[in-house]
């Protein structure tokens, strides 16, 4: 570390907390402006700019790997407010009746994701031990995969919180690899759209729709600038989001408080081992934060739309946890252990495709919702909205954002039963 050579300490020093705190704001806001500025760093995604930053940053010495201010602010305060206002675009009634066949697929793509979580953890478990990995480890990365392959970047976090891998170099080195091939798949989804071969096996009405010229790509893109476009607020809006971030996150300790207790350390019988199970699963803050969330996102849904700005606060504030997971990367760990954490993920992506598009072709589905559905597991609402909108697919569109916002509803739940079954 270069600035550690010459002046015995980081540049900004773990206790200058407004410094730090202004070196992660200024570089989640200059990731989110490039994002939105240039067509490279687009494909890149701002999330993955914000990482590389922070990664840059403290191997070479300017920002220090450990500090109050990731520990205890971001991962104790960020990531929890950050979760509930994410899900508050979740209404399970909305979602049901609006998303039609890629509701279908989804869930079909989610089944293949668990079950790629095991395979891959069963495959790779004697490898990575021999290297010096810990078999915890590897199951806690099968666990935040699978959150995030069914959810998102939210699901990656609030696992990784859960097994308390916050702010070590195993959790850098999996988003590493997670975002690496994530990125290769989006193109490969966008390849399989044009191949022969799939269009032969599979109906495509949106893509002949498109070749016909009787719709072209503006109409997606007008959509997605009307989505994303400057929105009324107010500050009872901020008030009343900040008001309910923290009244969810306080209630699901309570809860989470109550049944904690009753995991067991070494379960020796089957009344035990369920007891443990239900200890960890039910003790888990982030199981009911998501639960109250849904809960008022599906039957409280005229008063959460009057609460405009949350689908924008809770972004914000995951990119700051996206930042702060990247510091801890000593790029050394990276290269040596990412490459193990990818072939986890290629093998979790590649069984999530086939079921996804097996399970499209037994249902005789459409070569767009297999595309669509995919792309929500994986990458999450965001990148499969994006993905719809490239296209042209602009009737696709609300679809992806309704089945990827309920990917980070069922990916807490998976995650946190993989881990659960895995020993972690």
């Amino acid at each position: 570390m270069i600035f550690e050579a010459l002046l015995g300490h980081p540049l900004i020093q773990a206790d200058n907390t407004w410094g730090l705190m202004g070196v992660m704001c200024l570089s989640v806001a200059l990731s989110i402006w490039l994002e939105q500025k240039y067509q490279w760093a687009s494909k890149v995604s701002g999330a993955i700019i914000a990482l590389i930053l922070a990664m840059v940053m403290a191997n070479v010495g300017i920002i220090p790997i450990n500090s109050v201010l990731y520990d205890d602010i971001v991962w104790g305060f960020v990531v929890p407010m950050g979760i509930p206002l994410l899900l508050l675009q979740c209404n399970l009634k909305k979602i049901w009746k609006e998303a039609g066949k890629m509701l279908v697929i989804f869930f079909i793509g989610a089944v293949g994701t668990i079950v790629g979580a095991f395979l891959a953890y069963f495959t790779l478990s004697g490898a990575y031990t021999a290297t010096g990995g810990s078999a915890h480890d590897l199951a806690a990365v099968a666990s935040m995969m699978t959150g995030s392959y069914i959810g998102g970047g939210v699901n990656f976090s609030a696992m990784a919180a859960q097994h308390g891998l916050q702010g070590t170099d195993v959790a850098a080195a999996a988003t590493v690899a997670d975002n690496l091939l994530m990125a290769l798949y989006f193109f490969v989804l966008i390849a399989f759209a044009g191949m022969r071969f799939f269009r032969s096996k599979f109906t495509h009405p949106h893509i002949d729709e498109i070749e016909s010229g009787k719709t072209d790509k503006s109409a997606a893109q007008t959509q997605a600038a009307a989505f994303w476009s400057r929105k009324d607020i107010s500050l009872m809006d901020v008030a009343m989001n900040f008001a309910f971030a923290v009244a969810v996150v306080w209630l699901a300790n309570i809860i989470a408080g109550i049944f904690s207790p009753m995991a067991v350390d070494l379960p020796s019988n089957f009344q035990e081992v369920l007891k443990d199970f239900v200890g960890k699963f039910l003790g888990s803050q982030y199981v009911w934060i998501t639960t109250i969330s849904v809960i008022v996102a599906t039957f409280f849904s005229k008063p959460v739309e009057k609460m405009h700005g949350s689908q924008e606060i809770g972004t914000y504030l995951i990119y700051l946890f996206l930042f702060v997971i990247g510091v801890p990367a000593n790029i050394y760990t990276v290269v040596t252990e990412a490459p193990l954490f990818l072939v986890l993920t290629f093998m979790m992506v590649v069984i999530n495709m086939l079921f996804c598009f097996v399970g499209a072709k037994l249902c005789r589905f459409d070569l767009e919702d297999a595309i669509i559905a995919s792309n929500a597991n994986i990458g999450g609402p965001t990148t499969a909205a994006g993905m719809a909108i490239s296209q042209g697919w602009a009737k696709l569109v609300g679809p992806a954002m309704l089945v990827g916002t309920l990917g980070y509803v069922i990916g807490t739940y998976a995650g946190t039963v993989v881990g659960i079954v895995l020993g972690v």
